[in-house]
């Protein structure tokens, strides 16, 4: 409790004056960080298989695979969450993490839908398309960009904002999911 007490004063001293300071630092850690890599063929490749599968999931199929995929954050036996885990785009992301040196702290792909497709570690929950991650991006097109607020992240254990944006295939220029980086509030300031 003392160490989340203490990281939450810190990034109170350590946050800028307004929103918009929030908003600059995390364009200008997208332009200068993210995009480079936000097209990997790995994650645009993984993102139109999903895209390419079926999609005749109904609302109430989505929610039962987010139910069962909550359900099983923390356990064993990993039925849902596994394969998400364990893909070649997951290995990619994990890759990343590890090569930012603990500025980015997560980072997940989710498909046309907000289903997610890969991810550097265990998301709180399956379905993203209810949230503004999704909702800002996608939707908008090439350009949809969500940041977020500075927050305690549960998932990740710490203080972050998110960056999200759409992914956009490289050859058709067609928006074909979206990503949300998980940023350590400190880097960006």
């Amino acid at each position: 409790m003392y160490r989340k007490l203490l990281a939450a004063a810190l990034c109170a001293w350590a946050l800028p004056a307004t929103a918009d300071d929030t908003a600059n630092s995390m364009q200008t850690y997208l332009d200068s960080e993210i995009r480079d890599w936000a097209t990997s063929a790995v994650l645009v490749e993984a993102i139109r298989a999903r895209n390419e599968m079926p999609s005749g999931y109904s609302q109430a199929e989505i929610d039962a695979l987010d139910a069962a995929w909550r359900a099983e954050v923390g356990t064993a036996r990993r039925p849902t969450i596994d394969p998400i885990l364990e893909n070649a785009a997951s290995e990619f992301l994990r890759s990343v993490v590890a090569e930012a040196g603990g500025t980015i702290t997560e980072v997940f792909v989710m498909d046309a839908r907000g289903l997610n497709v890969a991810a550097s570690d265990v998301t709180s929950d399956f379905w993203q398309g209810d949230e503004a991650k999704y909702t800002e991006t996608v939707p908008n097109g090439p350009e949809g960009v969500h940041f977020s607020e500075i927050e305690f992240d549960e998932s990740s254990q710490s203080y972050q904002g998110q960056i999200s944006l759409s992914i956009v295939d490289p050859a058709s220029q067609e928006v074909v999911g979206a990503m949300t980086v998980g940023v350590d509030a400190e880097a960006l300031f």
